[in-house]
This record gives C-alpha cells, structure tokens and sequence, in this order.
C-alpha cells in the first residue's frame, strides 16, 4: 500500500487535484441550467442526450484542462522551485521533467477529448483556452496587473466549454470575479514576488471593470428581453444567495488570514476555500432558481469535493511521513 502512495502521491501532487473539483462543479453548473431552461440555445442540444454522458465529458475534459495548467506551472517553476518550493515533485526529483511533459500533454489531449461531446466551438475554446494556460503560465503571472485578470478568465472560459452560447452569464462573471479575487489575495498573502505596486492593483482594477463591461455586452446581445442585462426569464433575486455566499466568503478569508500562523498557510487556506467556494455559489444559483433536483447534485459535488481534497492530503502527508512505530 505504501509503494503505491508513492508513485501517485507525486502524479496527484503535480497535478493539483485536490482543488480541480471547483472547475467540475462549473461546467456542471452550466449543463444542468442549459438543461433547465428552454430559453438556452443549447438546450435541445444537451437535453437530446443522456445527463451522465454530458456529466462524464465535461468532468473529464475540465480535469484534464485543469492537470494540464497545473502540469505546465510545475515545468515553467521547476528552476525556482529548487530554490523556493524543493517539496514539489519535479525539484524533489519524485518525477522527472520528461515525465511531466508526458503528464501534460496527455492532460491536454483528455481535455481536447472531453469537448468532443458537445462539438466544434467547444473543442476550439479548449484549445483556445490551452493557449492561455500557456501564456499565463509563461508571462502573464508574473506581471500582476495582467495575471490575476487573466486567471479569472480562464476558469470563466472553461467554465463555458459545454456550452459556449450560454445566455445567462451573470454565474461566469461570479467566477470571473471570484478568481481574480484568489488568485490577487493569495499573491499578496503569501508575499510572492514580484509585489504588487499601487499602479498595478489600479490596472488589475481597470482590467476587471473592461472585462466586467464586455461580460454585460455579450449578456444583452444574447438576450434581447434583458432588463439592465439581466433576463426576463431568471428572477432577479436569484442572485441573493450567490452574493450572500460572496460576502462569506470574504469574511471566512479574513478569520483563516488572520488566524494562520505564516503568509503561506493563510494563502492555502485561501486557495482550499476558494475552490470549495466555486462549488457552493453553483449550488446557490441553482437553488436560488427553484431547480431542487439539480441543486442536489451540485451540493454532492462540493461535499465529495471537499472530502476528497481532504483525503488526498493525508495520502500526501502518509506518502511523504509514514507512520510508524515507537520502540518502548
């Protein structure tokens, strides 16, 4: 049992899926609202089909897209890592650099196979999307301004592989934000380099109120009806609950910040929380919406995610340090 803990705790580790049940509750959130309204465009197209199918492809392909960023952060850091992070599988020497560029390019082709199911501009946002992962990873996250933008809007993006026409996209801006918002917190918790200037949490600020414009432009376009780009078709104070959940969110990051005994635990904590988080705001529009049925399987989403993510690092810790005897 231990030998097997050792060689997958380092592929598990390399591939961040601790945290990856955040990405399956997003486009498992769009799958099930598309299904639930006929005012979708895609909605015959997905309802035509069987759930689990759609289920089974988007989860694979947004975890492959997922362990493919996270394989490609690990290639680009490995350098550094020697130096700042020697725990990390490949400065660690527990996998090889060949072998994770053999982890990632088979990440990238399960997430180009799991946007086969739902057709042609799915498959081109995935590769689009590889693209920015690429460029995120390579230049982007090193100049803040510009990378804590650019990770909101690569998990809104994946967010809408299943269905790239989604009309109701107040839940992918959520996302949006709500990425930006960890990946800018955890940075400034942790004191990773290079800091944050005044000038570039002003751009950062600029960057999300452009993107935030064209969220609600392409909002209005795809629905006429709309009412201040929101449609007529979704009751307004469906958003109560995600914006509560928002504003918890904010205040449980505060108390873990203020209670972690060193900058890099309470940016954990924050990454933990934010992914768990994603899982419950899917949750909370969909319950706001009256979908019972489908607010049910997302909660199971987050209550397994979250205990999976929690198991995994005791495989890691057991892997890593395993128990042993003391000899009286």
């Amino acid at each position: 049992m231990r030998l097997i803990l050792e060689r997958i705790a380092p592929i598990l580790r390399l591939t961040r899926v601790t945290t990856a049940f955040a990405v399956v509750s997003n486009v498992w959130f769009v799958i099930l609202w598309t299904r639930a309204f006929p005012q979708e465009p895609a909605h015959a197209a997905l309802q035509s089909r069987p759930l689990a199918l759609d289920l089974v492809a988007s989860a694979i392909g947004s975890l492959g897209l997922f362990a493919f960023g996270a394989c490609l952060n690990d290639l680009f850091d490995q350098n550094r890592d020697r130096w700042l992070r020697p725990d990390r599988p490949i400065p660690s020497g527990q996998i090889r650099p060949e072998s994770a560029v053999a982890v990632a390019a088979s990440t990238l082709l399960i997430a180009v196979l799991g946007s086969v199911a739902f057709g042609t501009p799915s498959v081109l946002l995935t590769l689009f999307l590889a693209g920015g992962i690429l460029v995120f990873n390579g230049a982007a996250r090193f100049i803040p301004a510009l990378g804590f933008v650019a990770y909101g809007l690569i998990y809104a993006g994946a967010m809408l592989v299943p269905n790239p026409s989604l009309a109701f996209l107040w839940p992918v801006w959520l996302v949006f934000m709500h990425a930006a918002v960890v990946a800018a917190a955890t940075h400034r918790v942790a004191s990773k380099p290079p800091p944050v200037t005044t000038r570039a949490w002003v751009a950062a600020g600029l960057g999300c109120a452009f993107w935030t414009a064209a969220f609600l432009w392409v909002a209005g376009s795809r629905s006429p009806d709309a009412s201040f780009y929101w449609p007529s078709w979704v009751r307004p104070a469906t958003a109560i609950p995600p914006a509560v959940m928002a504003v918890c969110f904010v205040l449980l990051c505060m108390h873990k910040v203020h209670a972690a005994r060193d900058g890099a635990r309470g940016a954990e904590k924050i990454t933990r929380y934010g992914s768990l988080w994603m899982s419950l705001q899917a949750w909370a529009w969909m319950i706001a919406a009256g979908r019972i049925p489908e607010s049910v399987i997302l909660a199971v989403v987050a209550v397994f995610g979250y205990i999976g993510m929690t198991l995994l690092r005791e495989i890691y810790s057991l892997a890593e340090q395993p128990v042993g005897y003391r000899r009286v």
